[in-house]
């Protein structure tokens, strides 16, 4: 199949609880956000495009020649920005979207193209994501890592924060290594839609397996819409969320620099 087009729409707020003005951040002399727009802008896209909801970005992404939109600071999800920003692009209702967090600018472009691939092979299915094997108890036991199961064609059954599946008759009694063969997956964040779903999804009821769990994606398995899932090797290069983030990604941007 024939490399599918597609819009990378980059989500970034300048608040940030636990780093402030994080888009901004500097990455060896560019703003993390235009970091992101560069990876994006790598992997095939047609259309890169931030949206955001402070001029503040918007001026430094224009800046650095990528396009930008200033969307509503009311929204209460990221997928709400995605659709308010695909309607003022005037994207067409079946275009793909690829939805790249403004705090992962080591992201794999590969990846992002790979995620969109997935989703034009499916025209059944209205969302695209990402997930790689689990080999460790620990992580799997960890309920801030998301855990998927899929059926047995590669779409989502299930996303949680409990273990799954569990391995009852390996673990049983004083049973702890690692079982051989156990399908269980490691949910990574990054999601291509069809375009029309956007506001479809907007309008979804919250279902309570979501309030308790706080995990959006379960409002389109809830309602019965389909999940495609593209399985990777390794997890991807993680975001920036802290301080200590921050300095080991400006590692891998200054370390060129240094080598020069």
């Amino acid at each position: 199949m024939a490399s599918p087009r597609f819009t990378v729409l980059i989500p970034a707020r300048l608040a940030s609880s636990r780093l402030p003005e994080k888009p901004l951040a500097d990455l060896g002399g560019r703003p993390m956000v235009v970091r992101c727009c560069e990876r994006a802008q790598a992997s095939g896209a047609q259309r890169v495009a931030v949206a955001t909801d402070h001029p503040r970005i918007v001026e430094a992404v224009t800046r650095h020649g990528f396009e930008a939109v200033l969307t509503s600071a009311a929204h209460a999800t990221g997928t709400d920005r995605l659709g308010e920003a695909a309607a003022a692009l005037d994207l067409a209702p079946d275009d793909i979207v690829v939805n790249l967090q403004g705090d992962e600018p080591l992201i794999d472009p590969v990846l992002l193209a790979r995620v969109a691939q997935r989703l034009a092979e499916r025209p059944d299915a209205v969302m695209a994501t990402v997930a790689h094997a689990i080999h460790a108890r620990d992580v799997f036991l960890n309920p801030a890592v998301v855990k998927l199961v899929l059926d047995a064609r590669g779409d989502a059954i299930w996303f949680s924060r409990a273990p799954l599946p569990w391995p009852r008759d390996a673990w049983a009694g004083a049973g702890s290594a690692w079982p051989e063969g156990l399908p269980a997956l490691r949910h990574v964040g990054l999601y291509a839609y069809r375009r029309h779903f956007l506001p479809v999804y907007a309008g979804l009821p919250m279902p309570d397996c979501e309030r308790f769990e706080a995990l959006e994606q379960l409002r389109v398995l809830y309602h019965g819409h389909r999940i495609a899932c593209v399985l990777v090797d390794q997890a991807p290069a993680a975001g920036v969320d802290t301080p200590a983030d921050l300095a080991r990604v400006r590692r891998q941007f200054d370390r060129p620099r240094q080598e020069e």
